[in-house]
């Protein structure tokens, strides 16, 4: 059986965090892939800024291009409306049954699961794995496998940002996405 981790997320835009993430949680827990699934549609989280689903998807796609081992996912994208876990999962269950699902949240989201729609179903379907993070409590009381990670204190919220100011975000995001933020321009950017 494949043991694919999915790490949801805006992706608004996708940043090396993201894929630092992804690359060690696959390599600490032995996956075959990780998939990283753009949202269509937050239920916990409002997307904010100017970049469509498709083009978080397509962020998304160069970010992990030359990463073996990760995947982007339009399944979330495709299905559209409103992003429940559960209901995500229950449709890749039942689209790739020999496939073990390993679902990664940050550390800052263990303490929110008790509050995730049908959580209870959930953990039937998946093995949760939490990625620690300084400051977060990590105690729960529903079963999360912790990973340690190197930490990066970074946010979309922060790329954006540079964009606005048209400062730099040279590291913080692959080329091929910086590349494209500027031809679409993407989050005030220009094209230099």
């Amino acid at each position: 059986m494949k043991q694919i981790g999915i790490l949801g997320g805006t992706f608004n835009p996708p940043h090396t965090g993201h894929l630092l993430i992804a690359n060690e949680v696959r390599y600490a827990l032995q996956l075959d892939e990780v998939w990283l699934m753009p949202t269509a549609v937050a239920p916990h989280k409002i997307a904010t800024g100017d970049a469509s689903a498709e083009q978080r998807l397509q962020m998304v796609k160069l970010a992990v291009d030359e990463v073996e081992g990760l995947r982007a996912s339009s399944f979330e994208i495709e299905r559209g409306g409103v992003s429940f876990t559960y209901d995500t999962m229950s449709q890749l269950i039942q689209n790739e049954t020999d496939v073990h699902f390993h679902f990664i949240i940050g550390g800052d989201m263990i303490d929110q699961l008790p509050t995730w729609y049908r959580i209870e179903d959930l953990l039937e379907m998946v093995t949760f794995i939490g990625v620690k993070r300084p400051g977060a409590d990590n105690a729960s009381a529903i079963p999360v496998q912790l990973v340690e990670t190197p930490q990066l204190d970074l946010s979309s919220t922060l790329i954006r940002q540079r964009f606005v100011e048209g400062g730099t975000v040279q590291l913080l995001i692959p080329p091929a996405v910086e590349a494209y933020i500027r031809e679409e321009r993407l989050y005030g950017s220009s094209t230099s």
